[in-house]
């Protein structure tokens, strides 16, 4: 199911805006099409990302993927859980298996990414 809470990238990232930044992560359909995720590389707090600019990796059985920035911001936390359990971005990507969250993001940004109804369009998800 794709959230309303959240804006998509073509590139099967979501971010959701918090009070003064942005969480972001990767959806559920990116994380079935991985399969078993066994690493995830993230960056360190204080790195500044750009919008649609690879800034990690997540790897599994399947395949070596980057994760792209949905929006600009600098990184004010990362997920430090995914270090040893990489596999909740399988069970649980839009919830606990949240990648980073952002400080300083545009807002303006978000018009750039898909709403929920065009992301489940380009996924064939409900």
């Amino acid at each position: 199911m794709v959230s309303d809470d959240r804006r998509y990238s073509r590139e099967h990232e979501w971010v959701r805006q918090t009070d003064g930044g942005a969480e972001i992560g990767i959806t559920r359909f990116a994380a079935d099409e991985l399969g078993d995720i066994v690493y995830v590389e993230l960056p360190a707090v204080g790195t500044a990302l750009r919008q649609f600019t690879a800034f990690g990796v997540v790897e599994s059985v399947k395949a070596v993927s980057d994760l792209f920035a949905p929006v600009s911001g600098t990184v004010a936390a990362i997920n430090d859980e995914l270090r040893s359990h990489p596999e909740l971005l399988n069970s649980d990507p839009e919830g606990a298996g949240w990648l980073c969250r952002l400080e300083r993001t545009d807002a303006a940004e978000l018009d750039a990414l898909l709403d929920a109804a065009a992301y489940a369009d380009l996924t064939g998800s409900p």
